[in-house]
């Protein structure tokens, strides 16, 4: 079993940058792939990224310019650096672990 838990949602201004974490505990070491989704209220779950333990990344079209994922194998933890944040990346922000383990989220909202 592998547990998932979130940080670094809140409340910030259009144009403005957040840093998600998101560290595993568990059975960790069998974690290949790492990454998020999100969804908006009124909408269906939606990919933003994903990286492999090589390093190797994967990025929605609409964050790919601007989010940036990272992890650190030491810690088992995956970050999600977001910056040039618009309206419409609010959302519940959900880690996942080879597609099998989820956390509970964090609530992003990017709003004046």
């Amino acid at each position: 079993q592998v547990q998932l838990v979130e940080s670094g949602g809140g409340l910030v201004q259009p144009g403005g940058s957040l840093r998600l974490s998101c560290a595993a505990s568990g059975s960790a070491s069998s974690i290949n792939a790492m990454g998020w989704y999100r969804q908006a209220p009124g909408k269906e779950r939606e990919y933003v990224a994903t990286i492999i333990r090589n390093g190797a990344t994967n990025y929605a079209g609409s964050v790919k310019a601007r989010f940036t994922i990272s992890r650190d194998n030491a810690k088992n933890t995956v970050y999600l650096q977001m910056n040039s944040l618009k309206p419409e990346d609010t959302a519940v922000y959900y880690c996942y672990a080879n597609e099998v383990y989820w956390g509970q989220g964090t609530q992003v909202t990017v709003s004046s």
